[in-house]
C-alpha cells in the first residue's frame, strides 16, 4: 500500500508541476497581449480549491491528469460558444492578430520545452555523468539473458562496435535511438572470432516490456565481499569483508550473476563456501578457506557486494552543462518522432509502445529518489511538448495548424468549423485515453 502511494504521489507531483507550467505559458502570453483569461486550473473538475484575482479564477481540480486555461473569445475544450454570437471585444482571443494567437497557443509547448531543458541542465551540472566504458566491460564480456539471446548474444561476448562504429559507453548498447533505427547491428568478439548480430526490426517492442532492461544483457562483474551484516549467517560463519567467494557447494563462482541463482537454489540450506582471503595485499598472498555458511530463505547470505568494475565520471561546468543538458532533453523528442514514424508505418505495435498513467507511475518506482524523479519529470515535460504539438484538434498543435492556415491563406476558418473540429479532436483524444488506460491495465496485470 505504501509503495503504491509513493508511486502515485510522484506521478501527481510531476504532472501538477508540468501541467501548471504548461498552462502558465498560455496564461502569461494571453495576458501579455491583452486577452482576458477567465479561468486557470491545474487538474480537472470537481474543484477542490479556488480564488479569484482580477478577471481570472485560479483553481485546483480533483482529477490531476491535466489542466486548462479558458481565454475569452476562444473555442476550446469547454465548447462554450455563447460569446461567439456577439461582436468581438478588444480583450477577446478572436479579435487579436493571428500571430499573437499563434504565440499564445505555442506558449504552453514552449514553456514545457524550456522546463525540460532546464531540468536536464541542472541535473547535468549537479551530478555530471557516470558510465561504464566499453573497454571496461570487454575485460570480462557480457551476460546474455533471454532478450539478448533473441538477437544472438552469448555470455562472454565482447561488443566491439555498433553499426560498424566505435562507441565509448556501455549504455550506448541499449540506446532507444539505436534500437529504433533500421538495419542496426552489433559487432562482437566470440571465441577469437568477430561476428555481426543484426537487431530485429521490431525488437524495441520486446525491449519496452516489463523488466526488459534486466532481461537483455549486462556486464559480467567480478565481486568481493563488502560490508557483512551483523547477526546474519555470513558473520557467524566467519565471512569477512574483502573475501572472494570462489565456490558454493562445489559450483564455481567468478561473477556476480553466477551467485544469484545459486543462492536461490540453496535457499534455507547450509552450504560449503570456498573463499579466497587476502593475507598481504602488497605481497599478493592469500589463503583458501571452506566456510559452512547458511543461506536465508530469502536467498541472501548477509553481506553487501563490492563490484570490481570501474565507472568513468565526468563533471561539467555550468557553461558545459547547457549544451549537454539541452542535447539530452531533445534526444527524448527525437526518439519519440522515430517511434511515431515506425508506428504509422506499421513497424511498431501501439499496444506495446504506448504507455499511460499506470506505466509512467511504475517507472517512478516505490522509493522517492529525487534524481530519478526530476529526470523522469524532465523526460515527461519534453514528451508533453511533443504530444501537444501534434496537429490534432483540441490539442495546441491543432490550434496552431488552423492559425498557420489562416496566416498563409488570409482566410480564417469559420467558428462552426472550429467548433466541429474541436468536437472531433476531443472524441479522438477520449478514444486514445481509453485505449492507453486499458492497454496499461493489460500490460501491467495480464
Amino acid at each position: 500500500m505504501i509503495d503504491t502511494l509513493v508511486m502515485v504521489g510522484q506521478l501527481i507531483l510531476a504532472l501538477s508541476i508540468l501541467v501548471g507550467v504548461h498552462e502558465l505559458g498560455h496564461l502569461l502570453t494571453a495576458k501579455f497581449f491583452g486577452m482576458r483569461v477567465e479561468q486557470f486550473s491545474i487538474g480537472f473538475p470537481p474543484k477542490i480549491w479556488s480564488f479569484k484575482r482580477g478577471d481570472t479564477t485560479y483553481a485546483i481540480g480533483s482529477i490531476p491528469l491535466g489542466g486548462y486555461v479558458k481565454i475569452s473569445g476562444m473555442i476550446d475544450e469547454s465548447l462554450d460558444t455563447g460569446q461567439m454570437n456577439s461582436d468581438p471585444q478588444p480583450w477577446e482571443f478572436r479579435s487579436k492578430p493571428a500571430w499573437q494567437r499563434l504565440i499564445v497557443m505555442l506558449g504552453g509547448i514552449i514553456v514545457n520545452i524550456l522546463t525540460g531543458i532546464l531540468i536536464f541542465i541542472v541535473l547535468t551540472y549537479r551530478f555530471g555523468e557516470s558510465y561504464i566504458s566499453r573497454d571496461e566491460v570487454n575485460k570480462y564480456g557480457i551476460v546474455a539473458y533471454e532478450l539478448g539471446a533473441v538477437i544472438g548474444f552469448e555470455t562472454g561476448d565482447k561488443i566491439l562496435r555498433i553499426n560498424g562504429e566505435d562507441f565509448e559507453k556501455f549504455s550506448d548498447v541499449t540506446s532507444p535511438e539505436l534500437l529504433l533505427q533500421s538495419k542496426s547491428y552489433y559487432t562482437v568478439e566470440r571465441s577469437g572470432s568477430t561476428i555481426d548480430l543484426p537487431i530485429p526490426p521490431n525488437f524495441i517492442e520486446a525491449f519496452s516490456g516489463r523488466d526488459a532492461s534486466i532481461r537483455f544483457i549486462e556486464p559480467r562483474i567480478p565481486f568481493r565481499v563488502g560490508q557483512v551484516t551483523e547477526g546474519r549467517g555470513a558473520e557467524s560463519a566467519g565471512l569477512r569483508k574483502g573475501d572472494h567467494i570462489r565456490q558454493i557447494q562445489g559450483r564455481d563462482v567468478a561473477f556476480f550473476h553466477e551467485l544469484r541463482p545459486l543462492l536461490g537454489q540453496f535457499a534455507g540450506q547450509t552450504v560449503d563456501v570456498v573463499v579466497e582471503r587476502p593475507l598481504d595485499t602488497l605481497a599478493g598472498t592469500s589463503q583458501d578457506l571452506v566456510l559452512q555458511l547458511p543461506i536465508a530463505y530469502d536467498s541472501t547470505m548477509g553481506f553487501m557486494a563490492d563490484f570490481l568494475i570501474s565507472e568513468e565520471r565526468i563533471k561539467y561546468g555550468l557553461f558545459q552543462s547547457i549544451p549537454v543538458g539541452t542535447t539530452r532533453a531533445f534526444s527524448v523528442v527525437w526518439v519519440n518522432i522515430i517511434a511515431f514514424g515506425k508506428m504509422f508505418k506499421g513497424e511498431l505495435s501501439p499496444t506495446k509502445s504506448l504507455r499511460g498513467p499506470l506505466g509512467i507511475m511504475k517507472t517512478f518506482g516505490v522509493t522517492w529518489d529525487w534524481v530519478r524523479f526530476w529526470t523522469l519529470t524532465g523526460l515527461i515535460s519534453m514528451i508533453l511538448a511533443f504530444m501537444n504539438f501534434l496537429p490534432i484538434p483540441a490539442l495546441d498543435g491543432g490550434h496552431v495548424m488552423f492559425l498557420v492556415y489562416e496566416m498563409v491563406s488570409g482566410r480564417k476558418p469559420s467558428d462552426k468549423f472550429l467548433e466541429n473540429a474541436q468536437k472531433v479532436g476531443m472524441a479522438l483524444l477520449l478514444v486514445l485515453m481509453i485505449f492507453v488506460l486499458f492497454n496499461d491495465i493489460i500490460q501491467e496485470f495480464f
